[in-house]
């Protein structure tokens, strides 16, 4: 799988909206929750499963990223560089807080909508930097993320994986089985040399 290529996951929050005062005493809305959680597994299709470590953020949170709707680039919410979006780990995941600007009619949109639990799915763009992966005995794989450079986070409608992140996934998938299947026919040769040499006489 090419680590270079940006990809997407997706998943429900709990997200809440706060109406507060800031330091100069000035009204200001929030969104708030997390846009991805450890102690869950993503199911990307039938027979893979991922799951993100608790250090996979750790390197990257103190980057430029950006709080997108759906992610459109044209709908920016926030950024960590203009301490319009903050961003933390905990040990359930990675929690932001996204400041709304009042002048910008698409975030109080979004706001009104989350609000009213029309809008409750989260997601992040990302590109995977180091990964393990698990080849089980019942024939599934599981990745676990260990490192990423996070590009953005969002408030989503629809929460599922993309397209091309599953064809992606499935095409490692296949990889690591014939992997796998070499990997045992080697074992076998050597474990089992005249089987080899018998097979050879036969020729």
């Amino acid at each position: 799988m090419n680590k270079e290529k940006r990809q997407m996951r997706t998943a429900e929050s709990a997200f809440i909206v706060r109406d507060t005062l800031n330091e100069q005493q000035k009204p200001e809305k929030r969104i708030e929750g997390y846009f991805a959680v450890f102690d869950g597994t993503y199911e990307i299709a039938q027979g893979m499963t991922e799951s993100i470590d608790h250090h996979a953020f750790d390197r990257t949170i103190s980057g430029d990223v950006r709080a997108l709707i759906d992610h459109d680039t044209a709908l920016v919410l926030g950024r960590t560089t203009a301490h319009t979006l903050e961003l933390r780990i905990d040990e359930h995941g990675l929690w932001g807080s996204i400041l709304i600007n009042p002048n910008d009619q698409d975030a109080l949109n979004l706001y009104a909508r989350v609000e009213r639990g029309d809008v409750n799915q989260c997601s992040f763009g990302f590109e995977i930097t180091e990964e393990e992966t698990e080849f089980r005995d019942d024939g599934s794989i599981h990745w676990t993320i260990k490192d990423l450079n996070l590009f953005e986070v969002s408030v989503c409608t629809f929460p599922a994986y993309e397209t091309t992140e599953v064809t992606a996934r499935s095409a490692e998938a296949v990889q690591i089985r014939n992997k796998a299947l070499e990997a045992w026919k080697q074992r076998q040769a050597e474990a089992h040399p005249w089987l080899k040499k018998g097979g050879a006489e036969n020729e």
